[in-house]
């Protein structure tokens, strides 16, 4: 490890700790969201009467939540091109002015129609964390020693969950979770992406992409020289001739030959179902109304349950950054998956016995913090990188913005239908979950292999079986 190469992967990262900060801030306004001045609720002159009218209220909250992951579903398809277009640092820098815009807009709420400079932000905002869901393992991967890939990769994971963490603990009554300071709390992330900017301006460009695409060698060289210290480059630069020939050899994959060709539809099939798998899960349902779940479970101060979650979800991810090495990427993916759907059976009984047995909240709370535990051992992080892992570097690009339309398109579904479905099943909402939960598990029991350590020939081979 050395300095730059320190500097590079934080500054790269602040990109995801944006992505999960946008998850977790929209939890706490939900308390504002009623009537008074200056709140998310629609302007005076549109003649509505709130009181009378929850489900415009309804449709305005589930729309801030979700438009976030209309702008991450557009702007998914375009990582690919951007990156290659103007380098890994520089397109992470253009992105950023995004970034920017849309937490100016959020931070700046009070001053014009709420609900519609709110709505605007978010969805830019989920523009930027789209293009950055992709530039930002690019970059890290390309940059990190071989021996360090692994670890460093999955540190986006961790950037993530302290996001949604800090944002939690900014969200209280106190802090600024209150009818005067959210807005400051919505934009706040512009903080983070300011501090990117400028950081960027001090790290080297991905020498792999120096030389693979670019083929400028001597600038290649210097790049991998800051990143590796003294070491000789030399080393690293015949790894590096060596993938350019076997990308020049093998021609780049459509995505309409990704779907029509036989050759990849099995492997298509598994890269989605497991993106899918982690959205319908029900884990964004609880990153999103967690503070609602507690209250109903009838607990006094459910924001403090909620950084409970928070801290839960962080220590967990640490853990699973060890595991995941350990244990292959099938076994923890099926325990992840059966110890979230056992989970969300406890949490209905729990809510729904609640009326009948004080004691059923303490139920639902420790169902709550174990769903988050078993989604952060499997489920998490691996439909992350396992679709990286079932291509090889033909098929890759197309694959992985295939999977990034999927996972951003499954989060607006669960963010736009949640809040009318939790209305409408009321306690049962997460028999729902259960139930794909177990779907989910049948079908990674049944077709998900396992990728650890293995060569995309044997996992091509797994697949014909």
């Amino acid at each position: 490890l050395t300095g730059t190469l320190i500097l590079s992967v934080f500054t790269a990262v602040l990109g995801f700790f944006q992505y999960g900060y946008s998850l977790g801030v929209i939890n706490a306004p939900q308390k504002p969201w009623g009537g008074t001045e200056g709140t998310l609720a629609p302007p005076a002159d549109t003649g509505e009467d709130l009181a009378t009218s929850p489900h415009i209220l309804t449709m305005y909250w589930s729309l801030s939540v979700s438009v976030f992951a209309v702008g991450g579903m557009v702007s998914s398809f375009t990582v690919g091109w951007i990156g290659d277009r103007l380098g890994r640092v520089k397109a992470m820098l253009v992105v950023n002015v995004l970034s920017i815009a849309g937490n100016l807009l959020m931070g700046l709420a009070k001053f014009g129609p709420s609900h519609m400079l709110i709505i605007a932000g978010r969805a830019i905002t989920g523009l930027y964390c789209g293009l950055s869901s992709g530039l930002v393992p690019m970059y890290v991967s390309e940059v990190s020693p071989t021996a360090l890939r692994g670890a460093l990769g999955t540190l986006h994971q961790l950037a993530i969950v302290t996001g949604i963490l800090i944002s939690q603990v900014l969200g209280l009554d106190f802090l600024l979770g209150n009818d005067e300071l959210w807005p400051l709390l919505l934009g706040l992330s512009g903080v983070a992406a300011l501090l990117q900017f400028f950081l960027l301006l001090l790290c080297p460009e991905s020498p792999r992409y120096l030389y693979i695409k670019l083929g400028k060698v001597e600038e290649a060289k210097k790049s991998l020289k800051r990143l590796r210290g003294n070491c000789d480059p030399m080393k690293e630069i015949a790894e590096m001739e060596k993938e350019k020939q076997e990308a020049a050899s093998e021609k780049k994959v459509s995505i309409r030959q990704l779907f029509t060709s036989l050759k990849y539809r099995q492997a298509v099939i598994v890269a989605l179902m497991v993106q899918i798998s982690q959205q319908f899960s029900g884990i964004n349902a609880i990153f999103y109304y967690s503070t609602n779940i507690f209250e109903r479970a009838g607990v006094d101060q459910p924001v403090y349950a909620t950084i409970g979650v928070g801290v839960v979800n962080t220590v967990f991810t640490v853990i699973s950054v060890f595991l995941v090495e350990k244990a292959g990427r099938r076994s923890l993916f099926l325990a992840g998956l059966m110890g979230m759907l056992i989970s969300a059976v406890a949490m209905t009984v729990g809510l729904a016995l609640l009326s009948q047995f004080a004691w059923m909240s303490y139920v639902s709370m420790v169902a709550i913090f174990l769903f988050v535990i078993f989604f952060e051992v499997g489920p998490g992080p691996i439909p992350w990188f396992i679709v990286a892992e079932l291509f090889s570097q033909g098929p890759r690009p197309a694959a992985i913005a295939v999977a990034g339309f999927c996972n951003w398109a499954c989060n607006f579904i669960v963010g736009m239908c949640f809040q009318y479905i939790a209305d409408l099943c009321g306690p049962y909402v997460f028999v729902i979950f259960a139930a794909l939960l177990l779907v989910f598990f049948l079908f990674a029991y049944l077709k998900v292999p396992e990728t650890k350590g293995k060569s995309f020939e044997e996992i091509a081979a797994v697949f014909r079986r």
